[in-house]
């Protein structure tokens, strides 16, 4: 299996792994690399039946621009539709519903395509514009009045008492869209999960790109530095193109930017690299002086960037499973507080110490956070952790023994059951964990990884795990590594509730430890 520097959660959903083909490294295959635009006897057989239905139904561009399009302009017609029902019931309470009738169903939804299609002419779904939150409401209120005026000029059936309940919905309408799309930037744009950004040219147009990216908060990219094949590896200028995988790999990377001559050999290479590490690759382009407002590309603040390649994430999933993390989290706080309270009564009455073990953990991209459990252990456990490490009955970047002389008595009994994790919800709650994931490793086991082993960090940490649930007595790190991996790689909601299903009964049996 060829080893990526980046992992795509549920990608083994669609890709056959074990029958990928390693890529020899004398010999580049560019098909291999799913890079066939760079072979000249590169030729075009889409499927038939794909043709035909991308000439008839609308698109608004490519996958990657769809997946961020449609879901918008999807929220936009169900707060339109809000917004009528919303006046239609405030009429209907008033008495007016006769003397002003509400729209027919017909119209809403001629109503909400005009709008759409005037939002998209305005660039309302245009992710790069960099608008303000004050420009977006006084777009949106242009859009809300333009929208049934030009119904009521184009056709007659939207005169009178139609354009009158179309007026008077303006600005309910306006709010709604206003909410939504507030909603949307704190959920999905501006999430607190941070995309890493290689970029490849430290020229004088690279740095002004990383000075762009600092100066944009709202899509939470980090720069986390630079390659060059000229200047000397110092700094922020990380190495050359040919580490571009060891590079994404150790720092992260989610996207590479090019900001280097589009026909140099430099530039194919770092897109092969890039391609081959399942990594985002951006381009920017030297506009030579022209208004970079014209293009139609995405941008950071005034730079324009052509996207070449995005990996598809499956957002709606991972939406819902960050949903199902919060609801999860809540319904179990509120149902296990009264155990936590008698859990925290009788590891005060065992042993001297605090009722909490709070402890910084490695979670997703590297991430430090603190981690919440019960103590199960002597207040001064972790300066003893050293000396007992010889000790050590797990292979690799673990610490496991039998019979630790660190636990209290109470502290066996919750390990067994697992209740010393309780507390782990609040970090589910907060974000910081989710329900099902790799377990998040403490400092001292993180200094002991390999390269390779920074896989099992592409996702948030869970409280229980594929290998908690298969394997959770083997010693091997290797083993752990390769169920997280595997678990990364097959990802879906479906997996997620096997493993909670499956978590429960080991509770339940006390198979802790």
């Amino acid at each position: 299996m060829a080893l990526h520097s980046r992992l795509i959660p549920g990608d083994a959903l669609h890709t056959d792994w074990g029958k990928r083909r390693q890529i020899p490294s004398a010999t580049l295959d560019l098909s291999a690399l799913g890079v066939e635009w760079l072979n000249p006897e590169f030729a075009t057989h889409g499927n038939k039946w794909k043709l035909v239905w991308e000439s008839l139904m609308p698109s608004p561009g490519p996958a990657n621009v769809r997946a961020k399009v449609v879901p918008q302009v999807v929220a936009d017609f169900i707060s339109l539709a809000a917004g009528f029902s919303g006046i239609s019931a405030l009429l209907h309470l008033a008495n007016l519903a006769r003397a002003v009738p509400g729209p027919a169903l017909g119209t809403v939804f001629l109503y909400g395509t005009v709008f759409t299609l005037l939002g998209y002419s305005e660039r309302l779904y245009y992710s790069g514009s960099g608008r303000s939150f004050r420009d977006e409401a006084l777009l949106l209120a242009k859009l809300t009045i333009w929208t049934p005026v030009l119904l009521h000029l184009s056709l007659q059936a939207f005169a009178g008492a139609q354009l009158t309940i179309l007026a008077l919905a303006a600005p309910i309408n306006c709010c709604l869209l206003l909410s939504s799309r507030w909603a949307y930037r704190k959920l999905i744009i501006a999430s607190p999960h941070q995309r890493n950004v290689l970029i490849v040219g430290a020229n004088a147009l690279g740095r002004a790109v990383r000075a762009r990216i600092l100066q944009d908060p709202l899509h939470q990219r980090v720069v986390r530095g630079f390659l060059d094949e000229k200047l000397p590896i110092v700094g922020n200028v990380l190495g050359r193109i040919h580490d571009l995988g060891e590079i994404a790999r150790r720092e992260f990377v989610d996207e590479v930017v090019l900001t280097i001559p589009q026909d140099s050999s430099a530039a194919h290479q770092a897109v092969i690299q890039s391609r081959l590490n399942r990594l985002d690759i951006k381009l920017v382009p030297d506009l030579l002086g022209t208004d970079p407002s014209q293009a139609t590309f995405d941008a950071f603040d005034d730079i324009p960037v052509l996207t070449l390649r995005e990996e598809q994430l499956p957002a709606l999933e991972l939406l819902a499973k960050r949903g199902i993390d919060i609801f999860g989290a809540s319904l179990a706080l509120a149902l296990t507080l009264p155990l936590m309270i008698v859990v925290g009564i009788a590891i005060r009455l065992d042993s001297p110490g605090p009722i909490l073990f709070r402890a910084t953990r490695v979670g997703r991209k590297g991430q430090r956070f603190l981690c919440y459990k019960f103590r199960t252990m002597v207040e001064d456990a972790e300066q003893r952790k050293g000396a007992l490490r010889q000790f050590n009955q797990r292979q690799g970047a673990f610490f496991k023994i039998e019979d630790d002389p660190r636990i209290t008595r109470i502290g066996k009994f919750l390990r067994r059951y697992s209740l010393d994790e309780l507390p782990q919800l609040w970090n589910v709650l907060r974000g910081d964990m989710s329900l099902v994931g790799p377990r998040p490793h403490p400092l001292d086991d993180f200094a002991r990884y390999q390269l390779e082993d920074f896989h099992r960090l592409d996702v948030t940490p869970g409280l229980t795990g594929l290998w908690q649930v298969t394997a959770r007595k083997d010693p091997s790190f290797k083993r752990s590594l390769s169920l997280d991996r595997e678990y990364i790689a097959r990802w879906s909601l479906k997996l997620d509730f096997w493993i909670l299903c499956k978590t429960i009964g080991i509770v339940l049996r006390g198979e802790g430890a």
